[in-house]
């Protein structure tokens, strides 16, 4: 199994860097479940304005040039014996007329106690544009297992911002808001058991950003889902933050409930009264010319069937400028964050993150 799994990656790289190397050919003759997450994480940043007008006589002949290949690594396990491995690179283009289409593949691997391992092919098309102030984003495929039936996946995502942006003469970033509305369905990836049982979930809500001034935010989000087994949940996140030179202060709050506790019968965490909040301190920055780092500690609560325990979480993150087109982040998290019922066992799992960026 193992040899397959490494034969299919060298297969999965050897595809990218061949669309990398047919894209650039092409535009030279013709002229890019959530696991659970109780969202202890940085709420992602906003994307950055670019200037999509051709700036050649090149760009304005080809049909699509490629931009960026991203690839996406998280291994995460724990203490019950559970281990997810996702690898999924991700190839942009953009088009002449300025809007982009990604590709998007890879290898996960699922490997759980008593469950025979499960790897998993996604495949994903996508597209991405603008009209007027409204940012669409869209995507649809399939996931291909080795010893379960192909399931279909969807994602599509509508942003705009309700309040224009408010900039400093100098330049920088002094109040906006952003809504957000997001749809998806698919596989439900958190474990190996949870893939067996062949369970898929519909999942819907807003995200909301609000840059109160330069030094504060706050971020919103709901999610309400629906599963192939009869269930529902509804998961909400809030976070505040607050900058201090290179210094932050963040207070978390999140709560997930589910209409029934299915762990037993179909495998993933559903908790019906789940509550965590924490604070949470960090530094982030420039170690060497070449290295930024960021590292956060959180401590907090944690409510599982009215039962309060300590949540504490630990992460640092680093990134490595190779040069101007390359770049890499590296990371690891350490959380007690529960992701499954363990009764009155202790839980604890960490993460190994990373992305590999590459701009052309």
């Amino acid at each position: 199994m193992a040899s397959l799994f490494f034969k299919y990656l060298q297969l999965q790289l050897a595809l990218i860097v061949s669309i990398s190397i047919f894209t650039l050919w092409e535009a030279k003759l013709l002229a890019a479940p959530e696991n659970f997450n109780p969202g202890l994480r940085i709420p992602p940043k906003l994307p950055q304005q670019t200037n999509s007008s051709p700036t050649s006589s090149e760009s304005v002949k080809a049909i699509a040039i490629l931009e960026s290949i991203e690839t996406d690594y998280r291994y995460d396990t724990d203490n019950f014996g559970q281990r997810n491995l996702f690898i999924e690179p991700t190839a942009r283009f953009r088009l002449s007329n300025g809007n982009k289409i990604f590709l998007k593949t890879g290898v996960n691997y699922f490997e759980q106690r008593n469950i025979e391992s499960i790897t998993n092919i996604p495949f994903q098309v996508g597209w991405q544009g603008k009209i007027d102030q409204v940012t669409l984003q869209t995507a649809a495929g399939i996931d291909v297992f080795n010893r379960l039936p192909a399931a279909i996946n969807f994602n599509t995502k509508i942003e705009a911002p309700i309040i224009q942006p408010q900039v400093s003469p100098s330049g920088k970033l002094e109040s906006i808001v952003v809504l957000s509305g997001n749809l998806e369905q698919g596989p439900y990836k958190s474990n190996a058991r949870t893939l067996e049982n062949q369970i898929t979930a519909w999942r819907f809500g807003p995200d909301l950003y609000w840059q109160i001034d330069r030094y504060t935010s706050l971020f919103s989000s709901l999610r309400l889902g629906n599963y192939n087994d009869g269930n529902s949940d509804v998961q909400s996140f809030t976070r505040l933050e607050r900058k201090f030179g290179q210094f932050s202060l963040a207070a978390n709050l999140f709560n997930w409930s589910y209409k029934n506790d299915f762990e037993r019968q179909s495998g993933y965490f559903s908790p019906q009264d789940f509550l965590v909040y924490n604070a949470e301190l960090a530094w982030e920055g420039d170690i060497a010319e070449f290295l930024r780092c960021r590292f956060a500690a959180s401590l907090g609560q944690q409510r599982l069937k009215g039962e309060f325990d300590q949540a504490n979480t630990y992460q640092t993150r680093c990134t490595v400028k190779f040069s101007s087109n390359i770049e890499a982040d590296v990371g690891y998290n350490f959380s007690n964050v529960r992701n499954q019922d363990t009764g009155t066992s202790t839980y604890s799992g960490d993460s190994l993150v990373g992305q590999v960026r590459i701009k052309f």
